[in-house]
C-alpha cells in the first residue's frame, strides 16, 4: 500500500484544524473541537462522517457496545483530543479503530496546547501493525 497517496489529504485535513485551532484557540471539550472540524471540511469541500459508530463483535454476536470515531474522512480515521499531552493510551485508542476498521491512515489531532499537535499513522493489514509517518508519509522507524 503507497501511503502516499493520501498526503494531499491528510494536508487538508490538517491545514482545515489549524484552521479550527486558529479561531478557537485551545483547550476546549473535544465535540466543540469535532463539530467545528466537521464544518471546516464541509467549507471546503471534503467529505466527512462525525461520530461514526463502529460495532463491535465478539464470536458471530454483534455486542450492544460499539465504538465512535470522532471523524472519518474517506478512509482516514481522524481521532481528536484536547488534552495537555498526547500519551500511548490515546495512540492505542487510535490503533484498535484502525485495526478494527481495516482503514489504511489514522490522524491523532490535539487541540489542548498552544500549538496544535497531531501525529499520522499508517496502518499495515498484513503485519497488523500501526507505524508513526513522517511528514512526507515515510514511516518512522
Amino acid at each position: 500500500m503507497d501511503v502516499r497517496k493520501y498526503k494531499d489529504l491528510i494536508y487538508e485535513i490538517i491545514g482545515s484544524a489549524m484552521e479550527v485551532h486558529g479561531i478557537l484557540g485551545y483547550g476546549l471539550l473535544e465535540p466543540v473541537y469535532s463539530e467545528a472540524l466537521y464544518l471546516e471540511l464541509l467549507d471546503r469541500g471534503i467529505p466527512s462522517e462525525r461520530e461514526k459508530h463502529l460495532p463491535v463483535f465478539y464470536k458471530n454476536y454483534q455486542l450492544d457496545k460499539y465504538y465512535q470515531m470522532d471523524l472519518v474522512v474517506g478512509d482516514i480515521v481522524v481521532e481528536l483530543k484536547s488534552v495537555s499531552e498526547l500519551t500511548s493510551a490515546h495512540r492505542m485508542q487510535l490503533f484498535n479503530y484502525l485495526r478494527l476498521v481495516h482503514m489504511p491512515i489514522g490522524l491523532l489531532i490535539n487541540f489542548g496546547q498552544p500549538s496544535l499537535q497531531g501525529e499520522r499513522y499508517a496502518y499495515y493489514l498484513d503485519e497488523n501493525e500501526c507505524v508513526l509517518l513522517d511528514r512526507n508519509m515515510n514511516p518512522v522507524y
